[in-house]
């Protein structure tokens, strides 16, 4: 990481090569040689050959042989983003593209995030990466047991945000059709703006509560479908989407691609992506090998958590891409998209 008075000791022009040396190598991806820094500038390439040499000694720019032109470093790009980046509000047709793709996704939240994720990727060109709520955090609204055979019955929750997620358990010997309608009335009753934890958590105490009114078969149901939500089951709620733009960006690293691919495949370290998000306000930017999940990849990492309605850090959308990403767009654009979320579950109360 840089020294936070680096830029300080910097002289007025300096900066102003720094800045163009940047900015340039985003825009083009290519390294930028003093020549091209003249257009605009009164002064000689050979003046600016100095400075960037001097900026090259700073550990801020690189260059990948003597004769050609130089890239910013790791530590380069972040001094840039910290200190010189500047991002302005969301271009109207990026945010238009957002809120059609939250307006045209329905109650679902899921089909809502994945068509998030979907605008995104397109808009930025790189992978984008939205986390979506923990099914434990979710209001409820309703609960329904279906028998499939005498060993295997279908529990279904209705979340009030319009998600429907069902999961096949193991139902006590038994179980008959009224029992099966009881154990659901019973749950639905009680799980009404409650979320998934909480109702497990106090199902003993409903039971023991009701025992009187309430079948032991129904109530043995009851336990077994709610215990089939356990915290060992997989977690699908990491959504990925545009990983072929990647390729767009940086073919002659295959490799370095391929790394990343099998981190996105496997969907790795999902509660560290949350825990990015949640360490700072805003968005947040993670640059080259400062991004603790794709680190062996290279890449950069742009995120910002949203909120539900309680003002509850409940997941997270952000953009991956190679270090020379556009940062003055993208931040806007996930800043805005997060913001846009968090509102959305808020008015469905989610």
């Amino acid at each position: 990481m840089p020294q936070p008075n680096l830029l300080a000791e910097l002289n007025d022009r300096s900066r102003e090569v720094f800045r163009r040396v940047v900015e340039t190598y985003l825009e083009t991806g290519e390294p930028v040689g003093s020549r091209t820094l003249t257009r605009g500038m009164a002064v000689s390439a050979a003046t600016i050959r100095n400075v960037m040499q001097d900026l090259e000694y700073l550990g801020l720019l690189e260059s990948p042989h003597v004769s050609a032109g130089r890239f910013p470093t790791q530590q380069g790009l972040r001094l840039f983003v910290d200190g010189l980046m500047e991002a302005g509000p969301i271009r109207p047709e990026d945010r238009a593209m957002i809120a059609d793709m939250v307006g045209e996704s329905g109650p679902d939240t899921g089909a809502m995030l994945d068509r998030v994720s979907t605008a995104l990727s397109t808009l930025t060109r790189g992978a984008s990466v939205v986390l979506m709520p923990r099914q434990e955090e979710a209001p409820l609204r309703h609960i329904e047991f279906v028998s499939l055979a005498p060993d295997r019955a279908l529990v279904i929750l209705v979340f009030a945000d319009g998600r429907v997620e069902n999961r096949l358990f193991t139902p006590p010997p038994g179980q008959t059709p009224s029992s099966l309608r009881e154990a659901g009335n019973f749950l639905s009753a009680r799980a009404a703006g409650h979320t998934l934890a909480e109702l497990r958590r106090d199902m003993g105490a409903h039971i023991a509560q009701h025992r009187r009114e309430l079948d032991s078969l129904a109530a043995q149901l009851a336990e077994a479908g709610l215990a089939s939500w356990d915290s060992s089951a997989p977690d699908p709620r990491l959504i990925v989407r545009g990983r072929a733009n990647l390729l767009e960006h940086e073919a002659a690293d295959l490799e370095r691609i391929r790394i990343l691919f099998d981190d996105l495949e496997r969907k790795r370290d999902i509660a560290r992506f949350l825990e990015l998000a949640e360490e700072g306000d805003g968005v947040r930017i993670f640059i080259g090998s400062e991004n603790e999940l794709f680190s062996l990849s290279g890449s950069s990492l742009v995120v910002s958590s949203y909120m539900n309605a309680d003002r509850k850090i409940v997941g997270a959308v952000g953009v991956i891409g190679p270090t020379r990403l556009n940062y003055g767009r993208i931040v806007p654009i996930v800043d805005y998209t997060a913001q846009l979320v968090g509102r959305v579950l808020s008015d469905r109360k989610g």
